[in-house]
């Protein structure tokens, strides 16, 4: 299961929601990767209103890879 925090700080209610529908798209292609019963919350900094796609989703697969890395050692 994977949860999005983004909140005002990230801007207006349009561009929050475009990070989240970005989020959610990228980790939709992840999700096979993730151990199973794993339970992941992506935090969105205000800075990930500003970024390309394809730097948000290098950010998010490289936090998730990490935080898999952790789960498994």
């Amino acid at each position: 299961m994977v949860g999005f925090v983004v909140s005002k700080a990230v801007g207006v209610a349009v561009v929050r929601n475009l990070v989240k529908r970005r989020l959610r798209g990228i980790v939709r292609e992840e999700l096979s990767t993730l151990p199973p019963g794993s339970l992941v919350v992506l935090r969105a900094l205000p800075a990930a209103a500003d970024v390309t796609y394809d730097h948000l989703r290098k950010d998010a697969l490289g936090c998730l890879r990490r935080a898999v890395a952790l789960a498994v050692a």
